[in-house]
């Protein structure tokens, strides 16, 4: 089972990897989630990620659906077969059934764009709480 690496003693600020083709998104996010006091890494793509051998140093990784070469989704199921259980959050505009299913099917939460209010920001607190009561039931 993977978790996210052990944080910095003194650390309690959850820390974020934004996963986006879009350099005007990645900086955005990066902005807003700073001021609500996240500690974030953007990456340009599924490429851009796996080239940092530290991409796993998060509590939660918001990934965008629609990026060239491998979709959200696929780089979630990526994740996954590396046995990654650190929170997702699925970022999309104009989701479509079929991939609103395999999200729901993958236990992924979805925040729609445009970002409006708190979306994001309350789906990242809820999902680090969540991960963060889980690994305390399991030590």
């Amino acid at each position: 089972m993977v978790r996210s690496q052990e944080r910095p003693p003194g650390s309690v600020r959850p820390r974020v990897a934004v996963v986006d083709d879009d350099p005007a998104v990645c900086n955005s996010l990066k902005f807003v989630l700073e001021l609500e006091g996240f500690v974030v890494r953007t990456y340009n793509g599924a490429d851009d990620l796996f080239d940092d051998r530290h991409f796993d140093a998060c509590d939660c990784f918001v990934i965008d659906q629609r990026m060239p070469g491998m979709t959200g989704l696929e780089l979630i199921a990526k994740l996954r077969d590396l046995k990654s259980e650190i929170p997702v959050i699925l970022l999309i505009s104009h989701p479509n059934p079929a991939v609103m299913t395999l999200a729901a099917s993958t236990k992924v939460p979805i925040v729609e764009k445009p970002l409006l209010g708190n979306a994001l920001v309350d789906k990242i607190r809820a999902v680090c709480e969540a991960a963060d009561r889980s690994l305390r039931k399991v030590t």
